[in-house]
């Protein structure tokens, strides 16, 4: 991305940067390439640019895809370090059967002064989230599978359905056992139940096959 002094849009640098956001870019991020609102206006007038709401565009070559109002809500928040988490990446990876009502992101904790898009619940942690904690689907940057399970049980997802997404993630791979073990020792007593309730039920499942 180039910065704010840049004079002469720089349609290759817009292109890259949207090609990683599905071909959504923010008016912000047009300017760091060159393109005032008088270019940004010409370019959907000729069809080149989508004006998708107020501030955000989508290159018309780069067709909708499913989930397509995650990445737009990401973009809305702003900031790199923010992740689709909780019940919204479990819906992405189709584990349990949530279906949220508002899309979660977790920013850092340093960020919680942030204000929430409309139809956005933004959730901050002490937590670090450390590599292994970040996924991407499909062009949607997000948290994974365990963090994304513990996380919704730590914010009162059903224990049935925080069972269900173990079993799914354990069973397709997305996650180890060991791996939530480890993940859930700083979690609350509550949360640890859970985790070890699913991972019995699913040990015992493993020996009567």
């Amino acid at each position: 991305m180039h910065d704010n002094t840049l004079t002469r849009p720089d349609h290759q640098a817009l292109f890259r940067h949207a090609s990683e956001w599905r071909g959504y870019f923010t008016t912000k991020q047009a300017k760091a390439c060159g393109f005032e609102p008088n270019l940004l206006n010409y370019h959907v007038k000729y069809g080149r640019f989508i004006r998708v709401r107020r501030g955000l565009y989508r290159f018309r070559d780069f067709p909708g895809m499913p989930h397509d109002e995650l990445v737009q809500a990401l973009l809305k928040v702003g900031i790199e370090e923010a992740l689709i988490s909780h019940q919204s990446a479990l819906e992405v990876l189709e584990l349990s059967d949530v279906i949220p009502n508002i899309i979660s992101i977790t920013v850092p904790r340093s960020r919680r002064y942030l204000r929430a898009p409309e139809g956005v619940r933004l959730h901050t942690s002490s937590r670090e989230i450390w590599p292994r904690d970040r996924v991407e689907r499909n062009g949607i940057r997000m948290t994974a599978a365990a963090r994304s399970i513990l996380d919704s049980a730590e914010v009162g997802l059903a224990p049935e359905q925080v069972e269900l997404a173990v079993w799914q993630a354990i069973q397709r791979g997305l996650t180890t056992k060991t791996e939530l073990v480890s993940d859930v020792q700083d979690r609350s007593a509550y949360v640890r139940a859970i985790i070890e309730r699913a991972l019995e039920e699913l040990s015992r499942e493993i020996r009567v096959r």
